[in-house]
């Protein structure tokens, strides 16, 4: 069965303006708070659409002020053992693209919500076709995490005609040149691992270097600066938060969706409980 689109005015340049200023601002506003925002990661696909839209509006009362919606890929290199699995559970039960724009459209009815990607299944359905139906679905951006240096002039302009944000992480080595140019071309935010790792690591976190990271991020780009990967309890989120605009968890929330789905809103309520302290007196630019 065919995904039926969600809006209706399709893809027309005043469609298209219209939905780049709406996320912009959506976005934009979540990420210039006081407060640092907290996303939480969900792997479309890891239950029955009817029980996933259940954990999204669970979390979404408990605390998430972002989701980050993965699309699941056979070959996640960036990720650890948790969320890879996750993704093998999703792939299995079929009908994957359709499942995850479902996914994205009740997310986007909660809360600012951006897909997170690998570039294999963006250039498998067509950068500009994909992006149009996460348009349509209501996401406010797509994170090409592995994209290729000569893609990326086409991913960003598929991006920008479809009316999204083209996050990009940054490699913890990017300096100079190499980062000047990865942060001219993303909008939206910069991601920031807070650890070299794949996804998943728990151990401790270097928060100098990090410090010294957003700094450089910071100087290169007026974007606001996220940060996940190995922000593995509350107490590491609230040392990361004073150095970021958003952090986003992805792991720990894996694991108890996958394992005890009761678990979800409480971890939600630790971690943004762990935001609340983090605030500045001024909003940030």
């Amino acid at each position: 069965m065919g995904l039926t689109p969600p809006l209706t005015c399709g893809n027309s340049p005043p469609c298209r303006e219209r939905h780049l200023l709406a996320t912009a601002d959506s976005l934009h506003s979540l990420l210039t708070q006081s407060r640092c925002a907290l996303g939480v990661f969900v792997p479309a696909g890891l239950h029955p659409p009817h029980v996933e839209r259940l954990h999204l509006d669970q979390i979404a009362r408990a605390g998430a002020s972002l989701f980050e919606v993965g699309l699941a890929h056979h070959d996640a290199g960036l990720d650890g053992p948790v969320i890879q699995a996750a993704y093998r559970r999703a792939l299995r039960r079929g009908n994957l693209l359709d499942h995850t724009l479902r996914t994205v459209e009740h997310a986007a009815g909660l809360r600012p919500t951006v897909v997170m990607t690998y570039w294999e299944p963006v250039s498998r359905h067509g950068p500009e076709h994909l992006a149009r139906l996460f348009a349509v679905a209501g996401a406010v951006g797509v994170m090409v995490v592995d994209l290729p240096d000569h893609q990326a002039a086409r991913w960003q302009a598929a991006a920008r005609d479809a009316g999204l944000h083209a996050p990009r992480l940054v490699p913890r080595h990017s300096a100079g040149t190499d980062l000047a140019r990865v942060a001219a071309g993303a909008s939206g935010w910069l991601y920031a691992p807070a650890s070299t790792a794949p996804t998943g690591y728990s151990g401790p976190l270097d928060i100098p270097a990090l410090a010294d990271f957003t700094e450089h991020l910071r100087a290169a780009s007026p974007l606001p600066v996220v940060s996940g990967v190995g922000i593995s309890t509350p107490a590491l989120a609230a040392r990361v938060a004073p150095l970021v605009d958003a952090v986003v968890i992805g792991t720990p929330f894996v694991r108890a969706l996958t394992a005890d789905p009761d678990q979800a809103p409480a971890l939600t309520a630790a971690f943004a409980q762990a935001l609340t302290p983090n605030t500045f007196t001024e909003t940030r630019a």
